[in-house]
């Protein structure tokens, strides 16, 4: 196995197991979900504990879930001439994508974010509820850390794309 194809590997194993774990959330924030909608309307309790927790469940769900989605090739992508391309047409696409708009677009988001996030974590920011959660700096810590999460399946997206087009141009 060369190295482009172990790191290929790699990038797409952790992926694979992170985006597996991410679905225990889902599972975890339905349950959440209507534990509190039992607790407030059929006991009027109510906890904003509760239902911050729902909120960054989501957001973690969706920053860090994006990565899994592209491996997955869930992601958004325009299908109307992609899904008629050759395998060869279809790895130049995607190669020429992951270079020219996603990798830029996660190294944009990482550093736009930095200094939102590092401001956030330096006063320790917490819920402006009473009775919030006290680590909304963890919550701001999933936007730079998703991007570099899907910027490393990105890499390997071009990786695999390159991997298939020289394998072709070899053929």
């Amino acid at each position: 196995m060369s190295a482009l194809h172990a790191c290929v590997h790699y990038i797409d194993a952790f992926t694979e197991r992170s985006g597996r774990l991410l679905a225990w959330l889902v599972l975890a924030m339905a349950l959440l979900t209507a534990i509190i909608v039992v607790l407030r309307y059929g006991f009027n309790i109510g906890s904003i504990l509760a239902q911050e927790s729902v909120t960054y469940m989501h957001g973690a769900l969706f920053l860090l879930g994006s990565a899994y989605a592209l491996k997955a090739g869930a992601h958004v992508r325009v299908d109307i001439f992609y899904r008629d391309f050759s395998p060869r047409a279809r790895a130049w696409v995607d190669a020429l994508g992951g270079i020219v708009f996603l990798l830029p677009l996660c190294v944009f988001i990482i550093a736009s974010s930095w200094d939102y996030v590092s401001e956030s974590w330096s006063m320790r920011e917490s819920s402006p509820e009473p009775g919030g959660i006290a680590a909304v700096f963890l919550l701001k810590t999933l936007i730079p850390l998703g991007a570099a999460n899907l910027a490393l399946q990105g890499i390997a997206e071009v990786l695999r794309a390159a991997l298939l087009l020289t394998r072709q141009e070899q053929a």
